[in-house]
């Protein structure tokens, strides 16, 4: 059993309360996550089971796509609707003017990482450090955000909604956090759905009671997506039958046997058309990058 499942993480749960209910459903412990979501959070988490977990390091696919509410006017202490209240201010910003706001946070900007979030310093996380009431300097961190567009925002109450696709690194309450202090107001994010992830979309995800069911009428098997779905950025290569065993023996391929390109990442295929992985044309010989067959 190998494969990905685009599983819809519901609000309150953590990413890893996910994988523990879904070694649960699917009886198996090898099982991971590619990239976790906060507890209010909800939407696209991509979950890797069986050999598919070797995948969750070197996914080509890092852009995530987010829909996410905001208000105007508050701070907290977690840059979201969850924390305590740091400051409110009342002044009023027009559509105009946040849109011209949001327009500056697009490209490859530097952001600072929130006090409650999993990047380690020292060793610690940032979150434990935060929940013993500690505040330390973070670096700024440069992050690439690939588009941002406000959604619908009412002046009256300050309250909107934004969709930003984005690379991976990137906090969108902060993001949110930064954008009210550009304002001279503040922004605190009110929720968060991420509709895109690992090359997996919203639409293709399927809820916990959902898995569950399939599973229980159908078999594991069922609800797993191809892992090479994931690699679908990477041209596909496809070797003869004596060729695939010498592959997978771990002999250096000569560039007609494998039929590639000097430099470019390929998707590799057997003969009998089964993903075994991915593989690199250098120094004139055609090797592994990452299998997935054993």
């Amino acid at each position: 059993m190998s494969g990905v499942i685009a599983v819809y993480k519901p609000a309150g749960w953590t990413s890893f309360d996910v994988v523990a209910k879904m070694r649960g459903i699917l009886h198996t412990r090898k099982i991971g996550h590619g990239g976790t979501l906060d507890p209010m959070a909800e939407g696209v988490l991509p979950v890797f089971v069986g050999k598919a977990t070797k995948a969750c390091d070197i996914l080509p696919d890092v852009r995530k796509g987010y829909h996410a509410g905001f208000r105007l006017g508050i701070t907290t202490d977690t840059q979201d609707i969850t924390g305590k209240i740091l400051s409110e201010d009342g002044r009023s910003v027009t559509a105009e003017e946040l849109k011209a706001a949001a327009e500056k946070f697009i490209g490859k900007i530097m952001q600072v990482p929130p006090m409650y979030s999993a990047v380690k310093v020292d060793g610690k996380k940032l979150y434990e450090l935060a929940r013993e009431g500690k505040v330390i300097e973070r670096e700024a961190r440069e992050i690439t955000v690939l588009s941002l567009v406000i959604d619908d925002y009412d002046e009256v109450s300050r309250e909107g909604h934004m969709m930003v696709l984005c690379e991976k690194g990137t906090y969108i309450r902060t993001l949110i956090n930064d954008i009210g202090e550009m304002l001279g107001c503040g922004g605190a994010m009110t929720s968060l759905v991420r509709s895109y992830s690992a090359g997996l979309a919203l639409e293709e995800c399927l809820s916990i009671e959902d898995i569950q069911r399939i599973v229980g009428e159908s078999g594991a098997e069922s609800v797993l997506t191809r892992l090479d779905k994931c690699f679908e950025v990477y041209p596909a290569l496809k070797l003869d039958e004596r060729v695939t065993g010498l592959y997978k023996n771990g002999v250096k391929l000569r560039a007609e046997q494998a039929g590639a390109e000097d430099g470019s990442v390929y998707r590799v295929y057997g003969a009998d058309g089964a993903f075994i992985g991915l593989g690199r044309m250098t120094d004139g010989g055609f090797r592994s990058v990452k299998n997935f067959f054993v």
